[in-house]
């Protein structure tokens, strides 16, 4: 398994992009149909996107099964949800929540819709659950010492 230290140090560097993006985007928000006109705002919004797919990948795939190991409370044959819940055992994130920021990262990485609305509201939500995405890191960071 893939060193814990290296995977921290590997979802800090892409926290401490993301958040420059973030402050971007907050500068134009609420957004607005007519933002999916305008091509610097695309960009940012597509930095977001790539940005927010990435860590939560990295989390989900490296970073929670190394902390449990960690913990000694790992096998290889746990799936993601047992590790949620182990996780969530341990108060450190909500299962639910969990599998809600994945499916806003499905959506935006992989069925990235055609209806602007429907763009503006997924990117809303991406945002807010941004925010509880950091705070699992941090909370695990925190455990960790």
């Amino acid at each position: 398994m893939i060193e814990l230290k290296y995977i921290l140090n590997v979802i800090d560097k892409q926290f401490s992009k993301i958040e420059l993006i973030v402050s971007e985007i907050k500068d134009f928000l609420p957004l607005k149909n007519e933002d999916m006109e305008d091509i610097n705002k695309i960009k940012t919004i597509d930095s977001f996107i790539y940005r927010f797919g990435k860590i939560q990948d990295i989390m989900g795939e490296k970073l929670f099964p190394a902390f449990l190991e960690h913990l000694q409370e790992y096998n290889t044959s746990m799936s993601l949800l047992d590790v949620l819940h182990k996780l969530e055992k341990l108060r450190l994130l909500n299962t639910d929540e969990w599998i809600k920021i994945r499916q806003i990262r499905n959506t935006m990485t992989h069925e990235y819709p055609d209806n602007d609305d429907e763009i503006i509201a997924t990117i809303s939500s991406a945002l807010d659950y941004f925010e509880i995405m950091k705070n699992i890191y941090k909370s695990i960071k925190q455990k960790l010492g």
